[in-house]
């Protein structure tokens, strides 16, 4: 993502343009209409209020996501601002948004809408009324009167025609499992004590069903169960509730047909195979048919390995969907069709047994693609690269990729000498780099007991590699390699893991004096009086990078979403992880290179140069979580906390730069340039060990549309709060002690090092990307103390900050 951030006057011609530009575009607002339902009558009178009263139990945001019955938009929910209508009046109807007119049909549609939404809540006596007032010419208050009554409670719940299982302690277990009930009176009875609620009781409906269509009950539908509510004669507002459940009969899995097909349009299923008995299916009456083309090159395993189910047995409908993701999930095909009916139709229910088929077709299994370009640096050069895929390697849908990339420079004597101000011979610059990435489809070794399991059927597992080597003027990279081993499962729609295994790094490069005094040229070093040069941020990240080093992690993610990574109007998205890293570097350093003697670091890989590769001990612990909350139709009220911690350990006092905290920038506390913020209070060209161990930060957002559909894309307002920084932690003690205890997070004094930024900003969504343009004050900069920094700080970035 490109970050740009800058920071300019506060009565700047940018902010005034800004400000122009917000009131040009809300001027010019085309975008609302009025809301009518069919065959109804508009008056004249235009509708500026809308009130409820009389509504303990529900909220006024709620009611208004029911009613029909509008006022013109509201900037950023603010009650009765309608900017847009307000450029209308005063522009004679040339430009803004049109009035939104009273049509009494909508609003006694709206009354029967706010009943029936009581009444799925429990307030079976609901009444609503409504008063339409005009309070100035032509323009109106319309008021919701309701009257809510006493809300009824479930005492009890009972089932009725729930089967019983060879295991008893399967159906009791499932009744008891109820959200909804909490004792028991007898094997049918339970009782509820919980307000009436249409909702739970159709997902206990929906429960009972799932639960006998994964227990052989195939045929069961929504009318099969029934729930019956009867009010108590003496108590009115006391409910009982049976549910009159009809299973029909028991189903088992019967035969399954696979066939799969090539590329090519016509389709020749010459090689079969007919699998019963064993480990395919319970019994040797009822079999699996495979047919497949020999073009597809794949083995008839693959096919059988994503059944979760065996023919013969209790028909399971889980398994059955499951199945179908399976198949889904490979890569290297597409379902043509599936179903439990040759003829695409609804299962024939009359049998005892239920057939499955899958009609399958492979993707495209080579691809190779080339490149060839030529560059001028120092000198002229050329290079190229190939990439080569294989989808579906070999036969089980594993997915191979290999890239090669190379470069040549040629330079010459007297340009040598210009720019390294040293004799030297002509010279070709190289660089090399090798790539390979290995996926399957499953859990490989050590959790291939896992696969296929529950929760656990849409496994990849993924083995990444690559080594490169570079020949420069100022610098050899004697050697990068990086490997990855990492697997991934979709648990279910939210739930997700990510276990890298192993996470290895090792670079040797070895930069030459002339280089890092060019660098420090470039980005302007300082010296101190005592001879000792502090580079900046920049400067040092670079440095870093040229540091020989060795870094393995093993690490573990937990992802849990409900929202809509684009848009992230609603609901939420958490994440969670835990690692730790150097430990494989320490056992080679404790055990095999010098056993009993430990040396903080490793010689070089294969002995391509005389550097010693350094490493660090350390665990890290991060934990991310955002909320989008809509509080209109057109607005979203957003926030973020986010925490983390990494500790050395053993005789490491730091850890990797790569791997530590860092604060500011476009996606983070905005105001600050990437980088640029922390550790504690330490002015930024005074840090000389960037990042910290340690990081805090919460965010606040909220956005309001403003324009719909301009150019194409929904344009909102946005008015944001950052706040957070970074701060070293308790072991690190590779500064000189007064910046460490400057930046060092403290307990009492870290709540006084907390920066803050606030501004607004302008979202312009598009259906697939957003581009965001943001305008932050610092209204706590830790040099300047509370609202004392008059600058204001542009930023630019692509999708919403969080």
């Amino acid at each position: 993502m490109r970050t740009i951030t800058s920071s300019i006057s506060a009565l700047s011609p940018l902010t005034l343009l800004f400000s122009v530009l917000i009131f040009f575009v809300l001027s010019f607002d085309l975008s609302a209409q009025q809301v009518t339902e069919p065959d109804s009558v508009s008056s004249d009178k235009v509708v500026r209020r809308i009130r409820f009263s009389g509504n303990k139990f529900v909220k006024d945001r709620t009611l208004e996501t029911l009613i029909r019955t509008r006022i013109n938009r509201e900037f950023l929910g603010i009650p009765r601002f309608t900017p847009w209508y307000y450029v209308w009046e005063l522009s004679n109807g040339k430009f803004g948004e049109d009035p939104i007119y009273l049509d009494r049909t909508v609003v006694a549609n709206d009354m029967e809408r706010i009943s029936l939404y009581y009444q799925s809540l429990g307030f079976l006596d609901v009444a609503v009324d409504t008063t339409i007032v005009e309070y100035k010419t032509d323009k109106v208050e319309v008021s919701f009167i309701i009257t809510e009554g006493p809300a009824s409670t479930i005492k009890t719940i009972a089932y009725s025609g729930l089967p019983y299982f060879e295991e008893p302690e399967k159906r009791l277990d499932f009744l008891q499992g109820s959200p909804l009930t909490r004792g028991r009176l007898n094997d049918t009875l339970f009782t509820v004590e919980r307000q009436y609620n249409t909702q739970e009781l159709g997902n206990e409906q929906q429960r009972i069903i799932t639960f006998l269509k994964n227990n052989g009950y195939a045929s069961i539908q929504r009318d099969s169960v029934i729930a019956y509510v009867q009010k108590d004669p003496t108590i009115p507002t006391d409910i009982k509730v049976l549910f009159k459940i009809n299973a029909g009969k028991v189903y088992t899995f019967g035969e399954v047909k696979v066939s799969l097909a090539d590329t090519e349009t016509e389709t020749t299923l010459v090689e079969r195979d007919t699998l019963a008995g064993g480990n395919y299916t319970l019994n040797d009456t009822t079999k699996i048919y495979l047919a497949k083309e020999p073009a597809t090159q794949t083995k008839f395993s693959l096919l059988t390995d994503q059944i979760l189910f065996k023919p013969g047995e209790t028909y399971n409908h889980e398994l059955y969907l499951n199945t179908i993701k399976e198949y889904q999930n490979l890569g290297m095909l597409f379902i043509r069709r599936f179903g439990q009916n040759e003829s695409g139709t609804q299962p024939d229910f009359s049998k005892s047994s239920i057939p499955t088929y899958f009609d399958l077709q492979t993707l495209t299994k080579h691809r190779i693609s080339s490149e060839l370009f030529g560059m001028k640096r120092y000198g002229f050069g050329t290079g190229f690269g190939v990439d080569y895929t294989n989808n579906n390697a070999f036969g089980k849908a594993e997915s191979f990729s290999l890239a090669a990339n190379a470069s040549f420079e040629f330079v010459s004597k007297s340009v040598l000498e210009d720019i390294a101000d040293t004799t030297s011979q002509s010279s070709v610059f190289r660089s090399y780099e090798l790539r390979g990435d290995y996926t399957v489809p499953r859990l490989n070794f050590p959790f291939a007991f896992l696969d296929n399991t529950r929760f656990f059927t849409s496994g990849i597992t993924r083995y990444s590699l690559s080594y490169s080597r570079s020949d420069q003027l100022y610098f050899d990279i004697n050697s990068d390699v990086q490997f990855n081993l990492r697997y991934e499962v979709q648990h279910n729609n939210k739930f997700s893991s990510f276990f890298d295994l192993l996470e290895l790094d090792i670079v040797d490069p070895s930069p030459t004096d002339a280089f890092i005094n060019n660098l420090r040229n470039d980005f302007g070093s300082d010296t101190l009086n005592d001879g000792t040069i502090i580079d900046p941020i920049e400067l040092t990240r670079i440095l870093e990078d040229f540091r020989p080093q060795v870094s393995s992690v093993t690490r573990y993610t937990f992802r849990s979403q409900n929202t809509d990574l684009i848009k992230r109007n609603y609901g939420y998205f958490s994440e969670y992880s835990l690692s730790a890293g150097g430990n494989i570097p320490y056992a080679l350093d404790r055990f095999v290179i010098t056993p009993d003697t430990l040396e903080q670091n490793l010689p070089s890989l294969f002995k391509l140069s005389e550097n010693s590769l350094s490493y660090s001990r350390y665990v890290k612990a991060t934990a991310d979580y955002r909320r989008y909350i809509p509080i209109s139709n057109s607005a979203v009220f957003s926030w973020r906390l986010f925490g983390g911690i990494a500790h050395p350990y053993g005789k490491s006092t730091t850890i990797p730069l790569n791997r530590r905290f860092f604060a500011g920038g476009s996606n983070d506390i905005r105001g600050w340039g990437p980088f640029q913020l922390g550790p504690g209070r330490i002015k930024s060209e005074e840090v000389r060990i960037n990042g910290g161990e340690i990081k805090l930060a919460a965010f606040t957002e909220a956005r309001q549309v403003f324009i719909r559909d301009l150019f194409g894309a929904n344009w909102h307002a946005a008015w944001f709060t950052d706040a957070g920084n970074v701060w070293y932690g308790p072991k690190n003690d590779a500064a000189p002690n007064d910046e460490l205890d400057a930046g060092r997070f403290k307990f009492d004094e870290f709540y006084k090092q907390i920066a803050v930024g606030t501004g607004l900003g302008l979202r312009l969504d598009w259906q697939y990307v957003i581009a965001r343009f943001d305008f932050t004050f610092r209204a706590h900069d830790l040099e300047d103390g509370w609202f004392n920094n008059k600058k204001l700080y542009f930023s630019f970035g692509i999708g919403h900050s969080f």
